[in-house]
């Protein structure tokens, strides 16, 4: 008899990068024939993709009014972002965990985050800059604030959402409390966390952007952003929100590819 085995029906991972390389093709192709092609708009309206190219050059590498700033502005909003993101991971876990384990803590504290998490991230800026000064820590403090409550919501939620038999097998073997909590619960709502983890990245660096657009002098991406408004440089606006997209879209993935790979080692996704 032959092997009865069924065939997978998720695509490979070479043909999605082709669907994607060619997906963005189109959009620049579209994008060169509204600007150079049929010059709908005027350059200083919408520039063409030659144009946002040489900011992103003069940004980067090269030379001009704009050597090697948005270089130093990527450098300045990852360490503000990676610091703001650790703190809020370690603060959501603790968190998170306390609301798992004890159910009046949930029912209060849970409830009050997931009102909290329903605001954008702008609104708190002003109240930010109030408290702590036009300065970084408030910056911060919104980064923080909106990558700790997705990880607080999404550890106590996958602690629930442990199989019942876990527990009970848990306590048989005479795990009770904090232990269970530890030993038992947290290792098996990992696959879950993780997800928070993704969710909160996107929230961090989305509230990181808009914090920076209000700090004057400082290496961000926001300030360039603001720089470019404040020229009337379309083309270095659509450079910095490509860089965004593109630094915010890479972090997405490699934390989807650690997500992907535990869930596999939980036998929760099949290998393709």
């Amino acid at each position: 008899m032959g092997d009865a085995r069924p065939a997978s029906t998720a695509p490979s991972r070479l043909r999605v990068l082709s669907w994607q390389a060619l997906g963005l093709l189109i959009i620049v192709g579209l994008w060169w024939l509204v600007t150079d092609g049929l010059k709908l708009y005027p350059p200083y309206v919408f520039p063409s993709p030659r144009a946002v190219w040489t900011e992103v050059a003069y940004g980067l590498w090269g030379t001009g009014p704009q050597d090697g700033k948005l270089l130093g502005a990527i450098g300045g909003s990852l360490r503000r972002v990676l610091v703001g993101y650790v703190i809020a991971v370690l603060l959501g876990g603790v968190v998170g965990l306390l609301m798992g384990a004890w159910q009046p803590l949930r029912a209060t504290l849970g409830a009050y985050l997931t009102g909290i998490q329903s605001v954008p991230s702008i609104a708190f800026v002003p109240f930010a800059i109030l408290f702590l000064g036009l300065n970084e820590r408030a910056v911060l403090f919104v980064v923080i604030l909106e990558g700790f409550i997705p990880v607080a919501l999404a550890v106590s939620g996958a602690l629930l959402n442990v199989p019942p038999a876990l527990r009970v097998a848990g306590r048989t073997l005479g795990a009770r409390g904090v232990g269970l909590t530890l030993r038992v619960l947290l290792p098996a709502a990992i696959p879950s966390v993780l997800t928070g983890l993704r969710t909160a990245w996107s929230f961090a660096w989305r509230a990181l952007v808009g914090g920076e657009l209000l700090i004057a002098g400082a290496k961000s991406l926001g300030e360039q952003l603001e720089v470019g408004r404040n020229t009337a440089n379309v083309g270095l606006v659509l450079a910095t929100i490509i860089i965004i997209g593109i630094i915010g879209g890479l972090f997405d993935l490699l934390l989807r590819t650690v997500e992907s790979r535990v869930r596999r080692d939980y036998g929760l996704e099949v290998p393709q």
